[in-house]
């Protein structure tokens, strides 16, 4: 688990383009980045 002021793993996950985008590729130049994980969308119920 990750604790407070940790830099986070690198990682690969798709964009809302359908592009696969790199954790670094979304820090450079920017000061912010989100990341949102949302469990239970597109599952029933």
């Amino acid at each position: 688990m990750l604790q407070v002021g940790e830099a986070a793993p690198s990682f690969k996950l798709a964009s809302t383009g359908g592009e696969e985008i790199e954790l670094s590729e979304a820090f450079r130049g920017h000061k912010a980045t989100i990341i949102a994980f949302y469990v239970l969308d597109f599952t029933p119920g």
